[in-house]
Parts: structure tokens; C-alpha cells; sequence
């Protein structure tokens, strides 16, 4: 809750009665000797988003936000004190033993009928949310022939085939000096490899080889093992740049615009049509983290989330490290015993995986999220699950892998804002909302994405990059659920063609693959 004053006058949100700190919320922070509405004093300028000590806390004390325990003090800190990584010490991580496992039963939630949104029905039953020719590649290498290609066919190509909304180069850094058959070597194979078959694209699997690479076209697509939509249910087309029929440079580019032009083809017959909401499949996600993230933005995300499960939608939210701390929650909202022992094991493997690369979770936190008040993992993981909303969790996917199932799923990511996207939409996503604090230009190629800003500066700095202002529930002009229906609202909007900032600008991060096996 915010203090009661006016605009003009000090003012704190406090996120639960049981918490000891609650943040600053002006514009620019608050000098030493600022009064809040009850008389608590600031004893330091405390900036915007930052901590300050509601009562006396004694060196050791728990320092608690959101009713949970985010850090002892350091030191003695008197109330009306700035409380920052410097005086925060970070509690260890939850022991993955003990654990509630699906203990919460909520009533179902009511369903949430009558939205629709004109979509792209593939021949699988998926629908697409954009309609792109999209370029897979085997290897490294050929990401620079693939994107001199990319731009001849949308200057000569595209044009012809009105109903295509883009061809897009799925490149990436794997393929070949890599162990490939390693322990670890398999996610980013079956990552490439249902990147392809996102809803997207329409089934239009499309591959350019080298031809010497280690990870080769029959590993990526075993013939026979996916459903290719192709004329015919043909394997995908393959343009081999190696190959003795290709004598200079152009030949090579010829042959990917001959692919890609049967391709254009057989996506220009889509036309979009009237599908239900179940049919989205949003993959929610933040980055430039800020201590307003966890208090605007990823709350409504999380009103949100709930209105598109009761939609009969799927929603995906990631990012191992930045929901370990509350794996309790988690584990506790498992419609099975069987979902809360897959997430437990996923949190393992990842614990592992850092501890073999001499790190743990702490090295999460960036230095934006410290100066937007994010004390440490653990702060920013209360505010981070918040995005999951309240609905029960339904499934888990692991890294790389496809969705088959509806509802609420947790898909196991790093927290890395381009390996996360990557990994989602592998996973089928057709749409991603992201928040930030700080401010990214994030963007995909082969989702739209729609960007909300946690803080009214942001969204009045960023007023042509961010898509939603969340930063209005701070301020007091409304409210988590009012935001959270305008999101989905919006959501349904993009999902028929209506364009995000990042898509305008034809802003986009490139896909960047989780690969946790040796490089060679």
C-alpha cells in the first residue's frame, strides 16, 4: 500500500503489513530529513525504489518485503535508514528438501469465456499469431549468407506475397566445435529444432546446412520425427551450401530464394481467422529488473496471467534463478506431487550447473537492478514469481523442450533475458510480455512483444518503446487488476496483427541457445 499524501509529498509502498522496509516511491529519490504522512524521518537520501527501515533494526535482524525474509542486517540501522546491498546480507538459499509439495487447493477459478482473437490455424491445430518464413540454420557459418539472402527476398520476394509478414534468419552460435554428443549437447538441438516448428512460421520448415558441420540436417530434423507441414508433408527444404552444384556466392543465394519462394507460397494460403483466447500461448518474462517490478508490472502480469488461464490458455513463465528463492511457493501450487518433484529436479540440475561454474545465484542480480533498489536474488525473486499469478501449475517443461499441454506451465530457463526468450519460443510461445524497471529495447523477430514499463518515468522516457505504463498503479491512478485487464485486452490485439513498439521499430534481440556442454 502507499502512504497517504499528496503527489508532491514523501511517499513509501509497503507490501505487506508484516514487513520492516517498504521503498521510496518519488520521482528522483528523497532527501535526508524527508517526513512520511505517519512521522517516520529519513535519516540518509534514500533514491527512488530503495529501501527504507520502518522500525529499529538490530545488526542480524531479518530484513522483511513481501512477508519473507530477504536478508539480516548487516549492521545496527535505525528507523527512517537507506537499506541497500551494502547492508543487506543475503540468507541462504532454500534447502530443495521439505518442501510443500501441492498442498494449495483453490477453488477453480470461474472460466473466462467469449474473447477471441483473429489468428493463423496451422494444420497441426496451433495458431499463429504472425504469419513469417523463417530460415533455420544448421550451423554458424552460414548466418552471414542467410541474411544477405533474407534481405534480397524481402526486397524482390515479399512483396508478392502479401499475406507473409516476414522472413526471418533463425541464426544462432552452434552447430559445429562443440561436443556434440555430450551430457548437456541435447538442448540446444531439440532448442533449434522446435524453434522451427513454432506457430509462427505454419509448418514451413526450411534449413540451410554448410554441409561439414557436426550438428547435420538429419540430426536436427531425423526423418519422420516431427510433423512438417510442407506441400505433401515433404521433409524440410534444404539448401546445402556445399554442394557441388553451387559455383560462387550467387548460386548459393539463388537456391535459398528458390526454397524460400516455394515456402512463400505455401504461408501466403494462411489467412488469419477468428480462434478463441485458449488458443494464445504467452511466454511472460522481466528484465532491467527494478524494485517497482516486483510492486507494479509483474503483479498485473500476474492478474493477467490468471485471466488467460481462465481463458483455456497456456502461459509460460522461466527463469531459474529468479524463482528459486520462492520454490516453496511453487512447489506448493503443483496440481500433482509429479509437477512439484519436476520443478524441485530442475532447480537441482541448476544449482549443480552454477556450482560447476563456481558461482551461484547471487551472481544474478546486475548492477541496474542494485540501483533500482533490488538488495539481492532474493528480492528480486519475490517480485519476479509474482508474474505466475495465483492459478495452479499444471507443467513442466525442460530446457529446449515443446509445450503439450494447456494452462499455467513452468518452463525451465536461464535467467538470461535472450536465452529465456530463445527457450520460449521453442517452446511454442506466440506472444511474449515483458516487463522492465530500468529499461531494455528488447525485442524477438519471431514473436511480437509487448513491453510495460514499472515506473511513470520510464514509460514517459521510453514513451515510444513501452507498450504499457504499470508505473500508474504506483502513482495511484489505478489499479493491478484495471492494468491487468488492459494487458490482456492488449494481448488479444497484438495476437491479431496489431503492432507492438518493438515490431515498429523492428527491434530484436538474436536468438542465443542455452548450451550447457563443452565447447571443443
Amino acid at each position: 500500500m502507499t502512504t497517504p499524501a499528496s503527489a508532491n509529498t514523501p511517499r513509501y509502498i509497503l507490501m505487506h503489513d508484516n514487513d520492516n522496509v517498504a521503498i521510496v516511491v518519488n520521482d528522483g529519490g528523497l532527501p535526508a530529513g524527508a517526513v512520511f504522512a505517519n512521522g517516520l524521518t529519513l535519516l540518509e537520501a534514500v533514491p527512488q525504489g530503495h529501501k527504507v527501515a520502518l522500525r529499529d533494526l538490530a545488526k542480524g535482524d531479518r530484513v522483511v518485503r513481501y512477508n519473507v525474509t530477504i536478508g539480516f542486517a548487516a549492521k545496527d540501522l535505525p528507523a527512517g535508514s537507506w537499506l541497500a546491498e551494502h547492508n543487506v546480507e543475503m540468507p541462504a538459499a532454500r534447502e530443495l528438501e521439505g518442501l510443500p509439495i501441492a498442498t494449495v487447493k483453490p477453488p477453480p477459478l470461474e472460466p473466462l469465456e467469449g474473447y477471441t482473437f483473429q489468428g493463423y490455424r496451422n494444420p497441426d491445430g496451433s495458431v499463429g499469431t504472425r504469419n513469417i518464413l523463417a530460415i533455420t540454420t544448421t550451423v554458424q557459418c552460414v548466418s552471414g549468407v542467410v541474411d544477405f539472402a533474407v534481405q534480397r527476398i524481402k526486397a524482390e520476394l515479399l512483396p508478392k506475397y502479401p499475406n507473409v509478414d516476414d522472413v526471418v534468419g533463425l541464426e544462432h552460435t552452434y552447430g559445429c566445435g562443440v561436443a556434440i554428443d555430450a551430457p548437456g549437447a541435447n538442448i540446444p538441438i531439440r532448442t533449434i529444432r522446435n524453434i522451427a516448428l513454432n506457430p509462427n512460421f505454419g509448418g514451413q520448415a526450411m534449413v540451410v546446412s554448410l554441409g561439414c558441420e557436426k550438428l547435420q540436417p538429419t540430426r536436427l530434423f531425423p526423418k519422420g520425427s516431427i510433423p512438417i507441414q510442407n506441400a505433401g508433408g515433404a521433409d524440410p527444404g534444404l539448401v546445402c551450401l556445399q554442394d557441388a552444384q553451387h559455383v560462387g556466392f550467387m548460386s548459393m543465394i539463388e537456391s535459398i530464394m528458390k526454397q524460400a519462394e516455394t515456402n512463400l507460397a505455401e504461408l501466403n494460403k494462411r489467412q488469419r481467422e477468428t480462434v478463441p483466447a485458449s488458443e494464445l500461448v504467452v511466454g511472460v518474462q522481466c528484465g532491467g529488473s527494478d524494485a517497482f517490478s516486483g510492486v507494479t508490472a509483474n503483479p498485473a502480469v500476474g492478474f493477467a496471467t490468471d485471466l488467460l488461464v481462465r481463458a483455456g490458455a497456456t502461459v509460460m513463465f522461466s527463469e531459474v534463478t529468479e524463482v528459486r528463492d520462492g520454490i516453496d511457493q511453487l512447489t506448493s501450487r503443483a496440481t500433482t506431487p509429479e509437477v512439484a518433484e519436476a520443478m524441485i529436479r530442475e532447480m537441482a540440475w541448476y544449482d549443480a550447473y552454477l556450482t560447476r561454474g563456481g558461482v551461484d545465484r547471487s551472481a544474478n542480480t546486475t548492477p541496474g537492478n542494485k540501483k533500482g533498489g533490488l538488495s539481492n536474488i532474493v528480492e528480486k525473486a519475490m517480485g519476479s514469481i509474482v508474474k505466475s499469478g495465483s492459478a495452479p501449475i499444471s507443467g513442466v517443461l525442460s530446457p529446449g523442450e515443446k509445450l503439450t499441454q494447456k494452462g499455467l506451465i513452468y518452463a525451465a530457463t536461464p535467467a538470461s533475458d535472450f536465452i529465456c526468450g530463445t527457450l520460449q519460443v521453442a517452446a511454442g510461445m506466440n506472444l511474449h510480455i515483458f516487463t522492465t524497471g530500468r529499461g531494455t529495447p528488447y525485442g524477438l523477430a519471431e514473436v511480437p512483444v509487448i513491453k510495460v514499463a514499472t515506473r511513470d518515468d520510464l514509460a514517459r522516457r521510453w514513451h515510444d518503446l513501452m507498450d504499457v505504463n504499470a508505473g500508474r498503479i504506483a502513482s495511484g491512478e489505478t489499479t493491478i487488476a484495471e492494468v491487468g485487464w488492459e494487458m490482456f485486452q492488449l494481448m488479444l490485439d497484438v495476437a491479431s496483427g496489431r503492432e507492438t513498439f518493438a515490431e515498429k521499430w523492428k527491434l530484436h534481440n538474436a536468438l542465443v541457445l542455452f548450451n550447457p556442454a563443452p565447447v571443443t
